[in-house]
């Protein structure tokens, strides 16, 4: 979905109600939405936007327009996000899979970010892991990673518990915490969410990332959720120059 500026911004809004109108079944596959002047009216928007919208729901293979019927939603359309759970690292890098390079393994107390999406009490221990990860030389994105206290692994996921202490009793550290997570859940279904925001990557991450402070970058935000309950959470950080990131995917 192409769509930048800050005039469009209420169009972004309206095209994610209406996505996920569509991915929660108010308006199921094979359905036809409302006549444009009803739709706009139940939604309380103007026309004008609404239309725009539908048209990059089109675009993105979501609705089809049909003579004589109107616009349906698609029988299979494209979910949105990260929603084939995959590492970063083989996710951006393609063919060639990009090098995971450790920069810190710790435990830490959480944090605001972690506070809300891996809903960890105040003074709980979380494994948190950074990393760089680096293609043809170059440092192509910076990766922080946080899992659920052990606890609750060790409850809801035994297995991703006992390949993150392997994981890092290993100094070579050339892996992500998705990884081993993926690695570990070949028994185990996940799901996942992701944000995607634009940004600027800042004096440390630059300094981390071989950039100008000022470097536009994007900031992806990833939590991973066995059932209901999340067990991984995670920022990555991808500057200008970095490989195509795929966010829409067929399943």
């Amino acid at each position: 979905m192409a769509v930048s500026g800050q005039r469009r911004r209420p169009v972004v809004a309206l095209y994610e109600r209406i996505a996920d109108a569509v991915h929660d079944g108010t308006y199921p596959p094979g359905s036809t939405l409302p006549s444009e002047p009803k739709l706009a009216a139940e939604l309380g928007v103007s026309r004008p936007a609404l239309r725009e919208a539908l048209l990059l729901l089109q675009e993105d293979g979501v609705l089809t327009v049909r003579r004589g019927v109107g616009r349906t939603v698609n029988d299979r359309p494209p979910r949105r996000g990260f929603e084939h759970v995959q590492p970063l690292e083989e996710l951006i890098g393609g063919g060639a899979p990009l090098r995971v390079r450790a920069l810190l393994r710790s435990v830490e107390e959480p944090t605001d970010f972690t506070t809300q999406h891996l809903l960890a009490p105040a003074r709980a221990e979380l494994r948190f892991w950074e990393s760089v990860l680096t293609g043809e030389g170059a440092a192509a994105a910076l990766s922080h990673e946080w899992a659920a206290p052990d606890a609750l692994l060790d409850r809801v996921h035994p297995e991703f518990a006992r390949a993150l202490r392997e994981a890092e009793a290993d100094s070579g550290g050339a892996v992500s915490m998705l990884a081993v997570l993926v690695a570990a859940s070949r028994e185990t279904a996940l799901n996942a969410h992701s944000g995607i925001t634009a940004t600027l990557l800042g004096r440390r991450r630059g300094e981390q990332l071989g950039r100008p402070a000022d470097t536009p970058a994007v900031l992806v935000t990833q939590v991973v959720r066995v059932g209901e309950t999340p067990v991984l959470a995670a920022k990555h950080m991808l500057p200008t120059g970095t490989p195509a990131l795929p966010v829409l995917q067929s399943h």
